[in-house]
């Protein structure tokens, strides 16, 4: 008989428990769907911030500006499955206010962009250098490296094409250029 009253108050317990976590709402989850629908939530580092997965990135905050490439598409032609391909491409910023380079990403771990971290003056000019590692690639490729920056649209893309020849033994892999 006492085993029973004590696995009844167990019971009832565990029963209070769950019911208690599942219609109780604290302040912080008050606060937190507060700050959700009033878009109020601020990133702690805004130069960190991921950019969103939606299909169209937001406008920047900011001023924006202009930049033209003088090239967008590069054709590396034909390299042998393992070597690098390395090209720059330069830009411009055609705008009236300082160019600044958020991001710039490939479209896959293989391609590796490398961009200016300083603001761009008008008129001034920068280089993003791209490198594709061809390493388990093979056949036609179309890289793409997506440009996210002060402008509008936000986005901007460069392209690295070229074929890979698949490789037939242990050769040592060169870089192209």
């Amino acid at each position: 008989m006492l085993k029973q009253i004590k696995v009844l108050m167990f019971a009832l317990l565990a029963v209070g428990f769950v019911a208690s976590c599942n219609n109780s709402e604290s302040s912080a989850q008050e606060e937190a769907r507060e700050d959700l629908t009033s878009n109020t939530v601020q990133p702690a580092n805004q130069a960190a911030q991921a950019q969103p997965a939606a299909a169209q990135p937001a406008a920047p905050a900011g001023p924006t500006t202009t930049m033209s490439f003088n090239e967008t598409e590069f054709d590396f032609g034909t390299v042998n499955e393992g070597e690098k391909v390395s090209h720059t491409y330069v830009f411009t910023n055609t705008g009236e206010e300082p160019l600044i380079l958020s991001n710039a990403k490939g479209s896959c771990g293989c391609t590796v962009p490398s961009w200016p971290r300083e603001p761009i003056a008008p008129g001034a000019t920068g280089e993003i250098t791209v490198e594709f590692n061809s390493k388990n690639k093979k056949g036609q490729r179309n890289q793409k490296v997506t440009i996210t920056a002060n402008t509008n649209p936000p986005q901007s893309f460069i392209y690295l094409k070229g074929d890979v020849t698949p490789a037939a033994g242990g050769a040592t892999p060169a870089v192209t250029q």
